[in-house]
């Protein structure tokens, strides 16, 4: 008999290719497994290896989620990479998830980005003990200066005027003026002074401000999210992101300085001032996270949302003015009968104005300017429509499947501020959620109310808006941290 044994050539240098094509099997087969829905989780699309659920890239997230809505109903589960999320849709079940199970949805994921920029510190990424004890600080503190703020929005409003008066009436794109004016009233109140709209390194600050939440939300931020031990060692225009975040946080440090050195413990002006004052109040006190990188990462937080939230809300608010002037003639007509043009708008004003109220409103349900809302996870294990949801999922809430639910109302693809009347009276709409719900609903929605209302009352009282002559003004957004409208110009044309 004859033995065939494998050439000692043969067995010293394996097939190299072989080797790797069997490692990369089984590796995908691992990461499949792993990937699998747990016993009676949430169903959704099919899951392939690394990349989790495929979606269309070119489209935005919030609409590939309707799509996925649609399919399989107001409870989904969709997994990008290493992040695996439970989408919920429809005012009753978002209801069910933000207020019914407020305790267990009241913390945030570890969304990767936010993570590498607040370190858990702050307000938005912050959980438990942290979180709770710095959002009851800043409430405390917005509610001792709610008096002064409506001031301050009233006093910033004139610089505004002013500032769109320069135009005369000439087309210009008012997306800087407009984040100027918002962004002064957060610097008031936490810096404890306002810039000026041609200061040069104020414009750079809400220009980085700007470009890093674009890419936040662009396809590049959400790659990093999916991939982020890969893509922290990949160039890429998320970098960006990193860089212009250590320039906002070397700003605010330095302010944070100044402010230690004229501290007057009997005259606290701002929201640095108090914090400080904070700091000294519990020092030695293990259980306080009152400190300095929490100082920094709180007055970020506040600076980033109370700046683009507010301000973009504003620019889709003068996009549908000039777009639909019929309505934006009634919303004058009200100005003059409430107000005239002799003084300034102030919040009592509102109670008596329905129609403004109802536009800003329908401004806010068609703008939809947060459509996912911001990401909650559980703390507990839970069941929600019968799923069950283990302790430390990531909830998404579809924002955009109650703004434009068919079955709420009337007309949801048109913008209609006969959804918010009632017999000539503002209406109140039990889903409309544009500031969330539940445990971690937007702490700053007082001071967004009053911004809104007095810009942009202030605005239609002094001028007209309409689109440049021979342009068609377009309802194309974009998304960053918000759902923002594209660039676009308009004219300002004084009543006087």
């Amino acid at each position: 008999m004859e033995f065939r044994f494998w050439p000692i050539s043969q067995l010293e240098k394996p097939n190299v290719s072989m080797l790797l094509a069997v490692l990369i099997t089984f590796l995908l087969i691992i990461d499949l497994v792993r990937k699998r829905r747990p016993r009676n989780f949430p169903p959704g699309p099919q899951l392939f290896p690394l990349v989790g659920t495929i979606v269309d890239l070119r489209q935005p997230l919030h609409l590939e989620m309707q799509k996925l809505t649609a399919r399989y109903g107001n409870i989904f589960s969709v997994q990008f990479g290493g992040l695996t999320f439970v989408v919920v849709s429809g005012y009753q079940m978002v209801r069910e998830a933000l207020v019914h199970q407020a305790e267990i949805f009241a913390d945030r994921p570890h969304i990767p980005l936010l993570q590498e920029i607040f370190r858990g510190f702050g307000l938005i990424s912050s959980n438990g003990h942290i979180w709770r004890q710095q959002r009851k600080f800043v409430l405390a503190t917005l509610k001792n200066t709610v008096v002064s703020f409506e001031s301050k929005v009233q006093e910033e409003s004139r610089y505004l005027v002013e500032a769109m008066e320069e135009e005369k009436g000439q087309p210009f794109d008012p997306h800087y003026k407009i984040n100027s004016a918002v962004s002064n009233i957060i610097c008031s109140i936490t810096f404890g002074n306002r810039f000026d709209y041609h200061d040069s390194n104020f414009q750079e600050l809400l220009h980085l401000l700007a470009e890093t939440l674009l890419l936040i939300g662009s396809f590049w931020g959400q790659l990093y999210n999916a991939f982020p031990l890969i893509m922290r060692w990949l160039p890429g225009p998320f970098r960006k992101i990193f860089r212009h975040w250590e320039k906002l946080q070397h700003f605010v440090r330095e302010v944070i300085a100044k402010h230690k050195e004229n501290l007057d413990q009997s005259d606290l002006g701002d929201y640095i001032d108090c914090y400080l004052k904070e700091i000294e109040k519990f020092k030695g006190d293990t259980n306080s996270y009152f400190h300095e990188e929490n100082l920094l990462c709180s007055t970020l937080d506040l600076f980033l949302t109370g700046t683009e939230t507010t301000a973009t809300a504003i620019r889709w608010a003068l996009l549908y003015m000039a777009t639909y002037p019929h309505i934006q003639e009634k919303v004058q007509l009200e100005i003059d009968a409430v107000i005239g043009q002799c003084r300034q708008p102030t919040m009592e004003d509102k109670e008596h104005m329905p129609y403004t109220s109802a536009v800003l409103s329908e401004v806010l349900r068609m703008g939809n300017i947060v459509p996912l809302g911001v990401p909650r996870m559980s703390t507990n294990d839970t069941t929600l429509a019968g799923f069950h949801v283990p302790k430390g999922t990531t909830l998404m809430t579809s924002l955009t499947s109650i703004m434009f639910d068919k079955n709420v109302w009337e007309t949801p693809d048109t913008f209609n501020p006969e959804h918010f009347l009632e017999n000539g009276q503002y209406r109140r709409r039990e889903a409309f959620l544009p500031f969330s719900a539940g445990k971690r609903a937007c702490p700053g929605e007082q001071l967004a109310r009053t911004e809104l209302f007095i810009f942009f009352t202030a605005l239609l009282q002094k001028f007209t808006f309409q689109a440049p002559s021979a342009t068609v003004l377009s309802f194309a957004f974009t998304i960053s941290l918000t759902r923002c409208p594209k660039p676009f110009q308009l004219c300002a044309l004084p009543r006087c």
